[in-house]
């Protein structure tokens, strides 16, 4: 009897807990019902542990934003200011993702138009700022940004999370994005949806068809917190490579949007405006320290070779950065130009 008394007293908080949180009623009533069987187990051997794991769940269910949203943003020239402020070029794919933002606008606007644009898909080669859009888009609604990355993954429980029978059960990304983002209105990139595995295609593209359905992902259920919770509000966008492993039914619910490759002039334009500047901040140096002559600077665009993102370019930069900082703080030099002469010493053999 002493070992059940700390026991009750934990479960009459957590009774508390329920009953001040503002829960769907049938999932007030599944918790309530499960407090009841979790007394009558008090006595049992594992008493502890099954109270232990119904805390970490009920702690899972209060921590779902069940109500909670951020105020969007139904502004399009903020929309358009905000591509143009993260992205270089690109007119094509902006004017699309403008006309997708304004078709969202109207629908938000319009409460009793339940219909809904398709779920975006950026497809492109690496580099070629498919994430960097999709942070965009939720920067200029305002919302929240969680990124689910679909490489390597090989089952749906990753997605749709583990029954509560199961030892060390936890619930799947989706629920674990949506608490973390605490809004029900977040923006979600499904990142890299043609990486998964050959193995867990079949049961990860089914999940997918129900995510990306609005009929369907209204009642979306995780195998842990098994009880539906609305994902209507989500805004999902995905990224590929390619369009080739990625199912019929799930390409069915995208609008594919093509990412360009870049060429060397705009390149050259991010590089200078863009990359240089943040990459020198997170360096710690300054302007006056480090100068890259402008005559170096295709050197420096093409560093291995032809490259049709940004990515190399990043890492080439972020290369001459941290070799002129090495030689600043070794005190060899107090102002460093790369210049024609040079470069090789800076840049990737």
């Amino acid at each position: 009897m002493d070992s059940a008394t700390p026991l009750e007293s934990k479960i009459k908080e957590l009774e508390e807990k329920i009953k001040t949180a503002q829960l769907p009623s049938g999932l007030a009533e599944k918790l309530n019902e499960e407090i009841s069987v979790l007394r009558l187990s008090l006595q049992g051997e594992n008493s502890f542990m099954n109270f232990e794991n119904f805390s970490n769940y009920v702690s899972c269910v209060l921590s779902l934003p069940f109500n909670k949203e951020t105020k969007d943003i139904l502004d399009i020239a903020k929309a358009k200011e905000v591509l143009d402020k993260n992205h270089y070029g690109l007119p094509s794919v902006k004017n699309l993702i403008l006309e997708y933002l304004s078709s969202l606008i109207l629908n938000i606007n319009n409460k009793e138009n339940t219909a809904r644009a398709p779920i975006i898909c950026l497809t492109g080669l690496v580099g070629t700022g498919k994430t960097t859009i999709a942070y965009s888009i939720a920067e200029s609604l305002g919302r929240k940004f969680e990124r689910i990355p679909f490489g390597g993954m090989g089952e749906a429980s990753v997605l749709r999370g583990e029954s509560r029978v199961n030892l060390n059960a936890e619930p799947g990304l989706i629920i674990r994005n949506l608490i973390n983002a605490q809004s029900k209105n977040a923006v979600i990139l499904l990142d890299e949806l043609d990486r998964v595995t050959d193995t867990g295609r079949k049961d990860i593209m089914g999940v997918l068809v129900e995510l990306l359905d609005p009929e369907q992902n209204k009642a979306f259920v995780d195998h842990y917190i098994d009880y539906p919770f609305d994902l209507s509000n989500v805004l999902f966008i995905a990224t590929a490579n390619n369009t080739t492993n990625i199912a019929t039914a799930v390409l069915d619910r995208l609008q594919i949007i093509q990412m360009p490759s870049y060429t060397d002039e705009e390149k050259t334009v991010i590089a200078k405006k863009y990359l240089f500047p943040k990459i020198l901040k997170q360096t710690g140096l300054t302007d006056k320290q480090l100068i890259i002559d402008q005559s170096v600077w295709p050197a420096v665009i093409r560093p291995l070779g032809f490259d049709s993102g940004i990515r190399s370019l990043q890492r080439a930069i972020e290369g001459v950065c941290r070799k002129a900082a090495r030689i600043i703080v070794e005190k060899k030099a107090q102002q460093i130009i790369v210049n024609n002469e040079n470069i090789k010493e800076f840049l990737p053999a």
